[in-house]
């Protein structure tokens, strides 16, 4: 090649333009600039939201007096099994910072702060917040267990390649892994009910859902109200958007963006029905992928681009890679879905990139909550009153409506709903949560909506078990509560702290 077309072919690659070989805008996505901003401006808003839970929440939890201290987690495990930035160093005021850092950084790019940036600013821009939110989750252990952690990780993995929105053109290639990331998402789901609790099959599993769901909503009672076929019905909607929808995603316009309309119309619905954190309004968001512009210009703010987008070749080649990568890390997914002993909210790898994922693939009948109750007496007699601490999301005063939590997260409160399904899930931190509620300690009960002791130690604290159902319609009537309930047993004795600051029984 001479100096002359060496110069010309790089000068065709830094502009975008086809060379004599390849025609690289079959590789762009013209009709998909509305759905980018759409996809950018939500995951942002999203990130912003996960990076405020962590910081209000991590001291109680992880702090290095929490319940379970981020300084003993990195003791015990090594970089292979949880990479993460506190691995160089780790203080509360560190965690604290990466916090901060990462609310800034999301609240720029939910502004657009990179819709003009160069290429590689903006996929540095939003590499930061993968990598702030990444080094979170991979020491958050328990309290970052949930499947949409690693579905906010996975689609930020994925935002990384989309480009600025002014300066680029849309990667094709990306916008179908996104799809491919919600076909994932759906079709999971719907494969872990339809082989999981008969309930989905015999179309009854709605008539104890929005009742024994981990964290009911302000509209959830009306919901669990609603006449039987009503609750059928909504059961063969679910597994037709979630069996049958995820393929059509994939097809032509406006085909598939009718298909990704129903995603959006369910979930929908199930935001409005419960509080599942920002996994129904992340699942909402991914099926803009699937959505021409044609159907989102009415949107505020999404003004169309002056001139073409173009995207230089190198880009583009980086997005081939990634869709290879993507493709391989798909066999175990897949592989996954197709087999008999499919995982629920799993993930291959410590970056949390192509996951598998599900959700309720079995249906609680009755719904138990765990009471926290203590009294300031010293002696116990039959005439001691017992004060009830409140949760700010979960069930416990029968007399008030389940509150609207999501898109935000109450990781304790989520938490107690598996205790009540087995005191295992809190084998490692209970004891502790309930000697600093002794101790009156200030970080602990900021989670908590109601403190009855106004941060003075009881003297003596227990947790009891009660069996939690909606009211009925003339029960509501008359009462005037959402709930009825009764004490069905024991969690934790009548304990105190001793003068070590151990827990321990009252009769021990």
């Amino acid at each position: 090649m001479s100096a002359a077309n060496t110069a010309a072919w790089v000068a065709n690659t830094g502009s975008g333009t086809q060379t004599d070989d390849v025609d690289w805008e079959l590789l762009t996505a013209a009709d998909f600039w509305a759905a980018r901003l759409v996809l950018q401006r939500m995951t942002a808003l999203i990130y912003l939201v996960a990076f405020l839970v962590a910081l209000n929440q991590f001291r109680a939890l992880l702090g290095t007096h929490g319940l379970l201290p981020i300084p003993r987690y990195l003791r015990r495990t090594d970089w292979r099994s949880a990479p993460s930035l506190f691995r160089f160093h780790y203080s509360d005021n560190a965690f604290a910072t990466v916090c901060w850092f990462g609310i800034v950084v999301s609240l720029a790019l939910l502004l657009g702060a990179t819709d003009h940036m160069p290429i590689w600013g903006a996929i540095l821009s939003w590499t930061l917040p993968w990598v702030l939110y990444l080094s979170i989750v991979n020491v958050g252990q328990l309290w970052y267990s949930f499947g949409w952690e690693s579905l906010l990780l996975e689609t930020g993995f994925l935002m990384i390649f989309l480009g600025p929105a002014r300066q680029s053109a849309p990667p094709i290639l990306v916008i179908w892994l996104l799809r491919w990331l919600l076909f994932r998402v759906e079709f999971g789901a719907g494969l872990i009910k339809i082989r999981g609790d008969p309930c989905w099959r015999d179309l009854t599993c709605l008539q104890y859902h929005h009742e024994t769901q981990p964290m009911p909503g302000p509209l959830s009672w009306y919901f669990h109200q609603a006449p039987r076929w009503v609750h059928q019905c909504e059961v063969l909607a679910n597994h037709s958007t979630q069996l049958i929808v995820p393929f059509v995603l994939f097809t032509p316009q406006p085909v598939a963006s009718v298909a990704a309309a129903i995603v959006i119309v369910t979930q929908g619905w199930l935001v409005i029905s419960g509080n599942f954190s920002w996994l129904n309004a992340l699942t909402l968001v991914l099926a803009f992928a699937a959505v021409g512009n044609s159907y989102l210009t009415w949107l505020p703010g999404l003004t169309p681009p002056q001139q073409p987008l173009t995207s230089p070749v190198w880009f583009q080649i980086l997005v081939i890679v990634l869709t290879v990568g993507i493709g391989v890390l798909s066999y175990w997914p897949v592989h996954n879905m197709l087999g008999r002993g499919q995982l629920m909210n799993f993930s291959f790898n410590k970056l949390h990139l192509v996951n598998t994922y599900g959700a309720f693939g079995h249906i609680t009948k009755a719904r138990d909550e765990v009471v926290f109750e203590a009294t300031a007496d010293d002696e116990i007699t039959d005439g001691t009153r017992w004060y009830e601490y409140e949760f700010r999301g979960k069930p416990g005063d029968p007399y008030r409506r389940p509150p609207q939590i999501a898109p935000y997260h109450l990781r304790l409160d989520w938490l107690m709903w598996f205790v009540a399904l087995s005191p295992s899930y809190g084998r490692r931190w209970l004891p502790e949560f309930a000697a600093k509620l002794l101790a009156g300690d200030r970080a602990t009960r900021k989670l908590l909506r109601r403190d009855p002791f106004r941060g003075k130690p009881p003297t003596v604290l227990r947790a009891r078990l009660y069996r939690y159902r909606y009211t009925t319609r003339a029960e509501r009537r008359e009462t005037g509560a959402w709930w009825h309930r009764e004490p069905i047993g024991t969690l934790l004795p009548e304990s105190r702290l001793s003068a070590s600051g151990e827990l321990v029984a009252r009769h021990a």
